[in-house]
Formats: C-alpha cells, structure tokens, sequence
C-alpha cells in the first residue's frame, strides 16, 4: 500500500491522499477539511483521525489548529438505552 492511501478517516473512509489534494486546492482550515471530504464525520465523531486531520491541514497549507476554528468532538445526539436497542418492552 502506497503512504497516500493510508486511511486517515475509518468511518467514512477518507485516504490521506483525499486530505492532501483537497486541503492544498482549496487552502481550508480542518474545520472546512472536514466539511469537504467528510473526514471526522462518522460513527467516532472525529475521535480518531481529528488530530490527524489537524496535521495534514498545518503540513499542506501552515494553517495551525489554534489559528482558525478547531474541530470538536461530538456527543451523541440523544443517549440510548440498552433496551431499545435490543428490543426488549
């Protein structure tokens, strides 16, 4: 596997490559990263490949993390029940 295919995102399956090309077009900051490629917009919420996000963004355009809008981790949007999940009532 070349180094540029590495999956930096697991959850929407975003390659490093991906992050590189776009990151370098456009010249955006993690935040509008994340927007354009869906990288930290899984299951994990970011918990994952956030930092990593944050590190293509600094080495592709110099944008530090703390310079523009950082990246947030997300909560689910409501806590779940473990009953509901099985379908026990």
């Amino acid at each position: 596997m070349e180094p540029n295919q590495i999956v930096v995102c697991r959850c929407e399956e975003v390659t490093l490559q991906e992050l590189q090309e776009t990151a370098n077009s456009y010249q955006c900051s993690s935040r509008e990263l994340k927007l354009r490629t869906r990288a930290g917009m899984g299951y994990c919420g970011g918990r994952t490949c956030r930092n990593l996000i944050d590190m293509v963004v600094k080495e592709v355009t110099g944008i530090a993390p703390g310079d523009a809008v950082p990246l947030s981790y997300q909560p689910p949007v409501r806590p779940v029940t473990f009953d509901l999940l099985g379908g026990k009532k």
